[in-house]
């Protein structure tokens, strides 16, 4: 369907000699196309700006604007630059060829014209130009229903940070296009206590976002108080293994007691927190063992880990989105650029720390676009 939502095709015509508009009307008034006529250029012009044929046969050479400066207006106005131009001429230099090629015509008819090659190559650029437009739709329909998902997918995150005393937080949340399968959960506990969860759905956009969905929904459906990091990760791999047919998700469930600033810590297949010691200056991870992702086979037993945190100090859960991002020679930012940057950054609060960072991987990306999604959880213990 065109531009102006008739289904009919239109062929525009361009040439300043009458005999000649009138042979290539008769050779094609028969292809079941709409006929349009322009004398010269700027006619040629304003009849395209207006009308946007799904062709143009072109004269180049034509009193005032000649037909390479129509094609050249053509190309740099957005409106009409998709509309598939061949250039008419009697010239049969290369390089008046190459010429035309190069401005952006799709084809080159030399004069006198051969009614059958007319046809022919008149029929080609329309069907080629059709199926260029459906693909577009195509593809505008399945941006249009990522975005819907990309949508869908973000309301499931948390509102918004909880306050947990003693314990400031920020969070950075990207998808490498449009849905991701990052995520990132909170739960509140008794006694001072808060469950931080932070998953990677193996892969991107929409399987991963699906992947993350589930995730979502059967951790807000824990039959309990998800205050045992073992027996959390227990509980969804067991789930996830009855509805995963293809993929993973690695995952870290952490602990963190507000009252004695503790932090109890399993993970499956999920890289360990970065801890940040004010006490010396150090960055470490901590020695937590881990299991499989969540989704390929049962668990025998999920390692816990405890640590004791203290004040001043800061902890960084991340997924693998972050040490992975590569730069344009293809090498990561790595985990010796993350504890580098994490031990000396100057600041407290977690949402100067957590932009520190982010500004950091860009800049070492130098404007590679992300492979991966994202998700950062720092937190900054007062």
């Amino acid at each position: 369907m065109r531009k102006d939502g008739s289904d009919t095709e239109s062929v525009l015509l361009v040439d300043d000699n009458p005999m000649n508009l009138q042979v290539l009307f008769q050779t094609l008034e028969n292809q079941g196309c709409k006929m349009l006529i322009a004398k010269n250029g700027e006619m040629a012009l304003s009849i395209a700006s207006k009308a946007h044929p799904n062709l143009i046969l072109l004269d180049i050479m034509m009193p005032g604007i000649d037909g390479f400066e129509v094609c050249r207006r053509l190309k740099t106005d957005p409106d009409t630059e998709d509309i598939p131009v061949i250039f008419l001429s009697a010239l049969g230099e290369t390089e008046d060829k190459v010429k035309g090629l190069q401005l952006g015509a799709v084809d080159y008819i030399s004069k006198p014209f051969q009614p059958e090659e007319v046809i022919a190559r008149v029929n080609t650029h329309l069907t080629i130009h059709r199926l260029k437009q459906e693909v577009q739709t195509q593809k505008d329909q399945l941006e249009n229903e990522l975005q819907v998902v990309s949508e869908v997918q973000r309301s499931l995150l948390p509102k918004g940070l909880p306050e947990i005393d003693g314990l400031k937080l920020a969070v950075s949340y990207e998808t490498s296009r449009y849905a991701g399968g990052d995520y990132y959960d909170f739960a509140k506990l008794a006694e001072n206590r808060w469950g931080l969860l932070v998953a990677d759905a193996e892969g991107h956009s929409a399987p991963a976002a699906v992947l993350m969905s589930m995730t979502c929904a059967l951790f807000r459906a824990y039959p309990g108080t998800p205050d045992d990091p073992p027996e959390v990760l227990n509980y969804l791999n067991n789930h996830l293994l009855k509805v995963i047919e293809k993929g993973f998700i690695t995952a870290l469930y952490a602990v963190y007691d507000a009252s004695n600033r503790t932090m109890r810590i399993s993970r499956a297949g999920h890289p360990p927190p970065v801890i940040f010691s004010a006490a010396d200056n150090s960055v470490t991870e901590p020695p937590c063992g881990g299991i499989f992702p969540l989704g390929i086979t049962d668990f025998d037993n999920v390692p816990v880990c405890e640590i004791e945190l203290h004040r001043g100090d800061r902890f960084l859960i991340y997924t693998d989105g972050l040490t992975e991002r590569f730069n344009t020679n293809v090498e990561p930012y790595g985990l010796e650029r993350l504890f580098d940057q994490f031990g000396k950054i100057d600041a407290n609060h977690p949402q100067d720390i957590l932009e520190a960072i982010l500004a950091d991987v860009e800049n070492f990306s130098a404007g590679r676009p992300a492979d991966d999604d994202l998700a950062l959880l720092v937190c900054a213990v007062e």
